[in-house]
This record gives C-alpha cells, sequence and structure tokens, in this order.
C-alpha cells in the first residue's frame, strides 16, 4: 500500500480512502466492537478494542463452562489453559516452540519474578544494564531488585526519540554483568532494538536478557527461539485486546529453564498443584513460573485474539502497520509541520514500531479538547501525542479524521 500523492499536495481524506480500498485487511475491523461516539481512536497500543467474539464469548464462557461444569472445568480444561494459551501465542507471534509461553500474572509481576529469577542465576555477579527511557514499571521494578541483591543499575541514556543500541549496550557489559533488561519496542519513540545483535552480545558477556515485549507482541514479528533470547514479558491489553487488567505472559527459553526458580512460591506452580503437598517442589518447565491461581477468565479474550493473527499471519499484520504509521508521518509533513509540530519517532519503518510519537506544546491541551469530540489519541508528557495504531482494528480513515481534528486545533489555536 503506498501514497499516490506527493506529500506537500497530500489529501489526508482521499489518500485514506484509496488505501483503505486496496488494504487487504480491512476486513478484521468489522470483527471489533465499534462505537459511533468513537470518530477516531489512536490509542490501541495502549489499550486494543475489544472482539465481538468476546463479546459473545463471555456470557457463554459463564452460562455454559463455568456455570454448566463448575469445578470440573479444572480437571477438564483450564489447569492447562496457561500453558495451553501461552503455546498458541508464542507460535502466533513469538517465534516460540511449545513449552516456554505461559499466560499468568500482570507484567509487573512477571518482570518481578524473571529479573529475581536472573539475578539468582548470575549470583556472582553484581551489575544489571537498563536504560533511562524505559517503561516506568521496568525500572521501578528493577530498582526494587537491585537493592534486594545488592545490584548496581548501569543507566544506558539512550536518544529519547530512537532507543538504546548495540554499542551502547556493548560499553556497559563486562564479567560483572548479571542481566540485561530492555524493551523490544520503545513507549515512547517506538523505536524498535536489534535483540538478536544485543542479545548475542550479553551471551558473549555470559549475561541473560530480559526484554519486555509490551509493544511488539501481536504487531512486530519477533522469533525469540531463533534470536537466542532467554527470557521475556509481555502485556496483552494493547495489541493483543485481552482489556483491561488483563493477564500477561511469560517466555523462558528451554535452555535456561533448569537454571531459573521464580521467587513467588504457589501452589499452582508446583509439580502437584492438587496434591496439597507439605513442601514446595517446583513444576519441570514453563509451569513453574505461575504462582497463584491462573486468570481463566482473563485469558478468554486474549484467545480471541490470538485467533485473529493466526488467521490474518502476523506478518501482514507487520505490513500494514508500516503503511499506517508511513501515512501519519506523511500527513504531518504535508499539514502539521506547519503548525511546528515535530516527529519524534524514527523516520525508518524498518526500525519503526506500531505508533508514532509527535511533539507540540500545545499538545496537552489539545488533547483533552479532542477526546471530548471522540478524536482520543494519547498524551505523554511532557509535551507529546503517540499515534497508536492497531493494524487489524484501525482503518486509514480514522487516522485521516484524527489527524485532521488535530490540524483544526492548531489552526484554531493560531488565530484565538
Amino acid at each position: 500500500m503506498t501514497l499516490a500523492p506527493d506529500a506537500s499536495t497530500l489529501d489526508p481524506t482521499a489518500a485514506a480512502t484509496a488505501l483503505d480500498a486496496q488494504d487487504p485487511l480491512a476486513h478484521f475491523r468489522d470483527r471489533f466492537v465499534l462505537h459511533d461516539e468513537v470518530r477516531s481512536y489512536l490509542d490501541g497500543n495502549s489499550l486494543g478494542r475489544p472482539l465481538r467474539a468476546t463479546r459473545d464469548r463471555l456470557p457463554a464462557f459463564v452460562d455454559e463452562v463455568w456455570g454448566g461444569r463448575l469445578i470440573r472445568a479444572w480437571d477438564e480444561q483450564w489447569i492447562d489453559a496457561p500453558v495451553a494459551l501461552g503455546d498458541r501465542l508464542g507460535a502466533a507471534a513469538l517465534g516460540a516452540a511449545p513449552g516456554q509461553t505461559v499466560v499468568a500474572d500482570s507484567t509487573t509481576v512477571l518482570l518481578y519474578k524473571l529479573m529475581r529469577a536472573a539475578a539468582a542465576a548470575r549470583s556472582d555477579r553484581r551489575e544489571v544494564i537498563a536504560d533511562t527511557e524505559n517503561f516506568p514499571t521496568d525500572r521501578f521494578v528493577l530498582e526494587g531488585v537491585a537493592a534486594e541483591h545488592g545490584l548496581t543499575v548501569r543507566w544506558i541514556e539512550p536518544d529519547p526519540s530512537a532507543g538504546v543500541t548495540e554499542a551502547q549496550v556493548r560499553a556497559e557489559l563486562s564479567e560483572r554483568t548479571a542481566f540485561v533488561l530492555l524493551s523490544h519496542v520503545a513507549f515512547k519513540s517506538g523505536f524498535i532494538a536489534d535483540v538478536p545483535a544485543i542479545t548475542a552480545a550479553a551471551h558473549e558477556a555470559g549475561a541473560l536478557v530480559l526484554w519486555d515485549l509490551c509493544h511488539s507482541v501481536g504487531l512486530v514479528p519477533t522469533e525469540l527461539d531463533a534470536w537466542g533470547v532467554d527470557l521475556a514479558v509481555g502485556c496483552s491489553y494493547k495489541y493483543l485486546n485481552g482489556g483491561p487488567g488483563a493477564p500477561a505472559f511469560a517466555y523462558v527459553a528451554a535452555g535456561v529453564q533448569g537454571a531459573l526458580r521464580q521467587p513467588v512460591q504457589g501452589w499452582f506452580g508446583a509439580a502437584d498443584p492438587f496434591g496439597m503437598t507439605e513442601t514446595y517442589v517446583p513444576s519441570r518447565g514453563i509451569r513453574q513460573i505461575i504462582s497463584g491461581t491462573p486468570p481463566i477468565l482473563g485469558m478468554q479474550p486474549i484467545a480471541d485474539m490470538v485467533t485473529l493473527i493466526e488467521e490474518a499471519g502476523i506478518a501482514a499484520i507487520r505490513a500494514k502497520s508500516i503503511a499506517l504509521t508511513e501515512f501519519v508521518v506523511d500527513v504531518v509533513d504535508s499539514r502539521l509541520a506547519r503548525f511546528g509540530v515535530r516527529v519524534i519517532s524514527p523516520r525508518d519503518p524498518s526500525i519503526r514500531g506500531g505508533h508514532v510519537t509527535l511533539d507540540h506544546p500545545a499538545f496537552r491541551e489539545i488533547v483533552a479538547e479532542l477526546w471530548q469530540r471522540g478524536i482520543i489519541p494519547d498524551f505523554r508528557p511532557p509535551q507529546g501525542i503517540r499515534i497508536g495504531l492497531s493494524p487489524l482494528s484501525t482503518s486509514f480513515a480514522e487516522v485521516a479524521a484524527g489527524l485532521s481534528a488535530i490540524e483544526e486545533r492548531l489552526a484554531a489555536r493560531q488565530v484565538e
């Protein structure tokens, strides 16, 4: 999908109509719950729209599975659900073979578990590497784990409009490094880190690497097995459309599972959960990452979205994501740059994820005005708007409407 008009004369509405007409994934939009009052939803990288299938599934789940099978459902299907759904997600979006992905807990809790496990597995090493531009949860959890284990954090300070590079990581690595914590896609800029190169560099130094996949899973193809990734965590309420508070997932490579022991020893991660044993013996394999009773109800929407990813194909999803973000950049250059709006995401689509961050000093006030009009982008301090685009539920016309509304508000401010 390409734009024919010169960017300097771009008509966003006409261009969007043409792009929607040639979009092979356009029909997937009808599979989502859409509301007329929302004219343009540009925050799919924070909370994805619900699926119609989920709207139908939940009542049926309550009536037929929960209500009909009751406690029997644990033996019949629920006990295996965290790993079964993890395997499906691994195959559809992560490049992960079975037995390495599990759905359980929140992103924060899983980050804590895997950081603690990584620190213990490299207990002779006293340093960890992270970056100052990572999402607050990642940094906050790391600060706590470092304090608990007496670790020193070596902070990389990347360009906020880009992200962490292999060279920056290599400059901090040493025989003292226990593990490296980074995000695959930067939550501010959308920069895509070079996962295989950074992972390889860390392994050369004998360190483990924990990747945060929150802004890439379901959008940017990943090959965790092929890239040699040790550990990864990701949420499910963005491009996996799991809903607010939906459970996260953890990936632990088969080759390191035997060397790790997660710190929250709960009954569901035990070798025999229903044996009610006196002492804790961890389950073998990926099940050991589970602690308490899995969020079975919260897994239902994720299963519906994984079905769509399986149907559409992650490569096609990525292709539309690139087309959407390219469209945003073209419209900004042709229509918004004259107001001083700057693109602070990478312009190279090969290293840009699913959102484009724009910068302007009036954006805090403008976002509040847009929300009142059914135009919903995402504000990020101090003065950034993230245009977050979920390929299967977002149309080009919707994007054009949102960007045109931003243009209108900027123009109105010039004459006020």
